[in-house]
C-alpha cells in the first residue's frame, strides 16, 4: 500500500488487517467513531462502507447498511451475473452509458458493454474492485486515494481520485470527492450503499421516503435515458409527499435544489431518519435486484431484492451523449469536486 503521511498504518488503533486480495495484496478495514456512539467501518477495497451503526432512541446501535463480513465475499460478489456493489465507490462513470460509447473532442471511445451491451458503473473492473491507498487517517476521517491509468477501461486520461469519509459529531457521514486528469475525460462518481434503517437483516417496504424532485429521467427498456424528462405529478414515483418505499425502482430523480436536502428515508419502527444532502444534479434510487435471493451477508443475514435501498447522488446517466444534460467532462487541469452527506437522527 502507498501510505502517504502514514508511516506505520498497523500502529493505528482504528485500523486492522481485513484480509488478502487474490494477489496477496493486503486489504485493511478502518473504524470511525464519534461522541454519540455512532460507528462507521470501511475498507480500502473499493473505498467501501461495510458497516454503519447508528444509535436509535433506545440507545442500541443499528447497522443500517448491507455488506459482508470478509473481503472474499465482496470480491466474489462481482462474479455474479450483476454485482450488487454493496457500499462501494462507483467510477469512473456511475450509471449507464448507451452502447458503451461516447465522443469527446471529436474522438469516439468504446467502453466495455458490461450491461446488455451498455456500459455500467465504470466497466468490467470499476473503482469498487480496486484496492485504494490511504493518505490520511484520524478517529473520525479517512482519505482514500486511487490512480486510474490512462485508457483503463478505455477512459481517456490518467485520473487521480481522493475520497474523504468524515463522521461528524452531528451523526453525519460526509463524503468529499476530488479528482484531476492528465487529459480531458468524463467522470461521474457515486456511493452505492444499500440502506435499511430497521437493520441490514430486514426489509425496507415499511420505511417511508421523501425525494425533492418534480421530474425523473425518461428511460427506454434498457434503462438508458432518452433525453426527455417525466413529470411526477400523479406518478407512482412522486415522493414529494413521503410514502413507503416501492418494491422495485431504478430511476434517476432530478433534484430541485442542489446543495439542499435531496431525499429522506424514515423508519417509524426504529424512530430513525436519514437525510441526504448533495451538490449533484440527481439522486438515483434503486431497490429490487442484484441479491438473487442467494446472498448471505453480515451475520449470515439472508439478503433479498427488498433488503436495502440505494441513494446514489450523481450526475445523469448517459450525460456524455446528451448535450442538454449537466456537464460530465473533466478538463485537463481542472478539478472535479463532489460532496454528499448522509445525516442520521431520531424522528421528532
Amino acid at each position: 500500500m502507498n501510505l502517504k503521511h502514514i508511516s506505520h498504518l498497523q500502529d493505528y488503533s482504528n485500523c486492522k488487517l481485513f484480509g488478502l486480495a487474490p494477489d496477496n495484496e493486503e486489504i485493511y478495514c478502518f473504524e470511525l467513531t464519534n461522541k454519540n456512539g455512532m460507528r462507521v467501518q470501511l475498507t480500502n477495497y473499493g473505498a467501501t462502507v461495510t458497516s454503519l451503526k447508528v444509535p436509535a432512541t433506545d440507545g442500541k446501535l443499528t447497522d443500517v447498511v448491507l455488506g459482508f463480513d470478509n473481503p472474499e465475499d465482496y470480491i466474489a460478489s462481482y462474479n455474479l451475473p450483476s454485482g450488487p456493489y454493496f457500499g462501494t465507490t462507483v467510477g469512473r462513470y456511475a450509471g449507464r452509458i448507451s452502447k458503451g460509447r461516447f465522443t469527446l473532442n471529436d474522438k469516439t471511445f468504446q467502453l466495455a458493454g458490461n450491461n446488455n451491451g451498455n456500459a455500467l458503473h465504470g466497466g468490467n473492473t470499476g473503482f469498487g474492485q480496486k484496492i485504494w491507498d490511504v493518505t490520511d487517517l484520524t478517529d473520525q476521517s479517512v482519505t482514500f486515494h486511487l490512480i486510474s491509468e490512462d485508457l483503463e477501461e478505455n477512459y481517456p486520461g490518467e485520473l487521480e481520485v481522493f475520497l474523504t469519509y468524515t463522521l461528524t459529531e452531528e451523526n453525519e457521514l460526509k463524503l468529499e470527492y476530488k479528482a484531476t486528469s492528465t487529459e480531458d475525460t468524463i467522470i461521474n462518481l457515486t456511493h452505492h450503499s444499500y440502506f435499511n434503517l430497521n437493520g441490514h437483516d430486514s426489509d425496507v417496504l415499511d420505511q417511508e421516503m421523501f425525494i425533492d424532485a418534480d421530474t425523473i429521467l425518461e428511460t427506454n427498456n434498457e434503462s438508458i435515458p432518452t433525453g426527455k424528462f417525466t413529470a411526477l405529478d400523479s406518478h407512482e414515483f412522486d415522493f414529494r409527499n413521503r410514502k413507503n418505499c416501492p418494491a422495485s425502482i431504478d430511476n434517476s430523480f432530478v433534484i430541485n435544489s442542489c446543495a439542499l436536502m435531496a431525499a429522506q428515508l424514515m423508519s417509524p419502527k426504529n424512530n430513525l431518519k436519514m437525510s441526504v444532502y448533495t451538490d449533484q444534479p440527481s439522486v438515483h434510487i434503486y431497490v429490487g435486484g442484484n441479491c438473487f435471493n442467494i446472498l448471505r451477508g453480515k451475520e449470515n443475514a439472508n439478503y433479498t431484492p427488498i433488503s436495502g435501498i440505494c441513494f446514489e447522488t450523481q450526475n445523469f446517466p448517459d450525460a456524455p451523449n446528451h448535450s442538454h444534460f449537466p456537464n460530465s467532462v473533466l478538463k485537463k487541469g481542472d478539478e472535479y469536486q463532489q460532496t454528499t452527506i448522509y445525516r442520521f437522527e431520531n424522528i421528532n
